[in-house]
């Protein structure tokens, strides 16, 4: 890989001999293995450590079908979707390969003892498949996480819809990271100029998941002037929600877990933050028991903030600790919108707030192609920037994935892959300059 590497910090991809680059046999992947899923048998989520399913590899290049790209990637992130892969739970994403393994022979390729994870990439084309025109050997790339077959009619009003739709690098195989990814080429996105690599991979999976949430058609239709309610404001997926929020003329009510945390929504220009931790909210009295005089105490105290206005839209995304707590404050008509379920997936609320006030619950995964696209364009724009906290070699992808697994973090966390160090990749100084203080709200802290 290092001749690959080498032509890319020297700028020799943008040059049509690039395409002539001999690929590698092997390259470096981290891993999770399907002989160890039963390694953390009896333990709590809690409890469950990636630094210990986590593996370093060296891996076969994959084969190269029709419609599909290799990249060389530069840097790459970490997502929750990581941790639930490393920690083989709410399911082993084993069982997911051997699936998309059975549906058609070429993906058979997919179906490994490893799994190599991973849903973020910056990087630059190697190979195309048959059937790409779009894209060409050299060009600098970001990827989103749809995979789809796209042979089903089902999907081609929403690319979501369709049934053999798969989160890449979670439900698939061949991710993120690694030295090397296996993508379709419709996941491909340009990469924004003023970003370095690892910025650039930051928003990936989370600005897009964000995007369909609050913003599109297909979630909760953000409009000027709704009041939203954004659980874990200056998290990975939160702190892109608080950016459209704020751009697109709501209000938004940021909610975290301490006030480093409350800083970093200041700084991004939210006004109305909520320390839930500094204010002692507990929803719930036991294990089995929600307390309903926490949900109007954090009702009434959003009401103080808002200056009397109850929460049009619940960016959704913890889950059972918090999913009462969202259905009772949003107004009458409102609509909680809802991806993930990180402190848990059986949800409990009190339907009377629901039904007899007209609350809608939305569903919300991932983004669709053309979301995918106006999520990272906002990014190229300059309007939404890169919230990435930290960055971890690979070698150490399993701390990182700890450190996002015990919520130790704020933003996004990246790691580099072929990129030697942080600070590569720019090649628009002037727009960087413009917007160098938003790319560094985090990386300040």
């Amino acid at each position: 890989m290092k001749h690959i590497r080498d032509a890319i910090l020297e700028n020799a991809h943008l040059q049509p001999g690039f395409a002539e680059l001999a690929l590698p046999e092997s390259y470096r992947a981290i891993t999770v293995h399907k002989d160890e899923v039963d390694m953390f048998a009896g333990l709590t989520t809690r409890e469950k450590d990636p630094r210990q399913s986590i593996h370093l590899d060296e891996v076969p290049v994959p084969e190269l079908g029709p419609g599909e790209a290799l990249v060389a990637v530069m840097a790459s992130g970490i997502n929750y979707n990581t941790v639930w892969t490393s920690i083989f739970e709410p399911v082993s994403t084993f069982g997911f390969l051997e699936r998309y393994g059975r549906s058609h022979p070429l993906a058979k390729r997919h179906d490994l003892p490893y799994h190599i994870m991973g849903s973020d990439l910056a990087g630059v084309v190697l190979r195309t498949g048959p059937g790409v025109n779009a894209w060409k050997p050299g060009d600098e790339v970001v990827a989103h996480c749809l995979s789809v077959e796209l042979e089903s009619p089902m999907g081609h009003n929403d690319t979501m819809m369709d049934p053999e739709q798969r989160i890449w690098g979670f439900e698939t195989n061949f991710g993120g990271l690694a030295d090397i990814a296996l993508v379709k080429s419709n996941q491909l996105m340009p990469k924004p100029k003023h970003l370095t690599w690892e910025e650039a991979a930051a928003p990936g999976l989370v600005n897009s998941t964000a995007y369909r949430q609050l913003v599109s058609r297909n979630g909760a239709g953000m409009k000027q002037g709704d009041v939203v309610l954004i659980w874990g404001a200056s998290g990975g997926l939160g702190s892109y929600a608080t950016q459209m929020a704020l751009k697109g003329g709501a209000i938004p009510v940021c909610v975290v877990s301490s006030e480093e945390k409350a800083e970093i929504c200041r700084r991004m220009g939210a006004e109305l933050v909520i320390d839930r931790n500094a204010e002692g909210y507990k929803f719930w009295k036991d294990e089995t028991t929600q307390d309903p005089k926490e949900w109007k105490r954090f009702g009434s105290r959003i009401r103080e903030l808002t200056g009397g206005d109850d929460i049009d839209i619940v960016f959704e995304h913890p889950g059972r600790e918090t999913f009462g707590a969202s259905i009772y404050v949003t107004r009458k008509g409102g609509t909680v919108v809802t991806c993930a379920s990180t402190s848990g997936y059986m949800h409990e609320y009190d339907n009377r707030y629901l039904w007899m006030n007209l609350k809608r619950i939305i569903g919300s995964h991932f983004a669709n192609y053309r979301e995918a696209y106006e999520a990272n364009r906002l990014v190229d724009r300059g309007l939404i920037h890169p919230t990435l906290s930290k960055v971890f070699p690979m070698e150490e992808s399993g701390q990182a994935a700890y450190d996002v697994h015990r919520n130790l973090h704020q933003g996004k966390i990246g790691v580099l892959c072929l990129a030697p160090e942080e600070g590569l990749g720019v090649h628009d100084e002037e727009k960087r300059a413009k917007h160098i203080d938003a790319i560094n709200w985090f990386r300040d802290v």
